[in-house]
């Protein structure tokens, strides 16, 4: 289970914002109201109890139940949208592989740029809203450790928002490198590892109407 506090939340922010005004972001009177909302937040009564246990949930079962709504509105999309695609636009056609491929969103885009489309997900809930949003693309289940592909058999690989839900990097990325032809293209966009640290990602409701969220892992930016 996570236990999840409103109050140690705000706190954490609060202590975010006053660690950018320690590095010279910000002046006195930023200082000083954080502290003033700091105190206001520690008096208040609706907040001190306000925790509640939220189960941790696998990412099959988190998308099938995130799959009804995934689509939209969902404010990732608005970030990476516009960057993946004008990437891929510069690059030619060829076999795509959309890995950990969703609903299709990406799948559906690079089918109408002319592209072979693979695409690969670990849920079937998923699958079945990209298999009816892109008919003629080729759909697999499958792990992002194990690809259901052949080796270079690709010309670009596609993971969108998905990485964050691994918790170790390198069998990914081999995999990626092992499907991918010689010289070839991966593009890659994922969750900032500070967004996923202040639970960036949605909380899902379970079936029993219990309170999940589905497991991330906050993978560091540097070597």
């Amino acid at each position: 289970m996570i236990h999840e506090h409103p109050l140690a939340y705000v706190l954490g922010l609060e202590g975010i914002a006053l660690l950018r005004s320690f590095t010279g972001e910000f002046g006195p009177e930023f200082v000083d109201a954080r502290i003033a909302e700091i105190r206001t937040l520690l008096d208040d009564p609706s907040l001190a109890n306000a925790a509640v246990d939220v189960a941790r949930v696998d990412t099959v079962e988190g998308y099938r139940i995130w799959s009804q709504t995934y689509d939209g509105p969902n404010s990732a999309f608005d970030f990476d949208g516009p960057v993946v695609r004008e990437i891929v636009a510069a690059l030619p056609t060829g076999v795509a592989l959309d890995a950990a491929c969703g609903t299709g969103r990406f799948a559906a885009w690079l089918a109408e740029r002319g592209h072979r489309v693979l695409g690969v997900d670990s849920s079937p809930a998923m699958l079945a809203r990209a298999r009816d949003r892109v008919p003629r693309g080729e759909f697999h289940l499958g792990d992002l450790r194990r690809l259901p592909v052949a080796d270079e058999a690709v010309d670009l690989v596609v993971c969108t928002l998905a990485l964050t839900h691994v918790p170790e990097l390198g069998p990914v990325l081999a995999e990626f490198a092992r499907v991918l032809r010689p010289g070839r293209h991966l593009v890659i966009s994922d969750i900032h590892p500070e967004r996923v640290a202040r639970g960036g990602v949605p909380p899902v409701r379970r079936p029993d109407g219990q309170p999940g969220r589905v497991a991330t892992h906050r993978h560091s930016t540097g070597a």
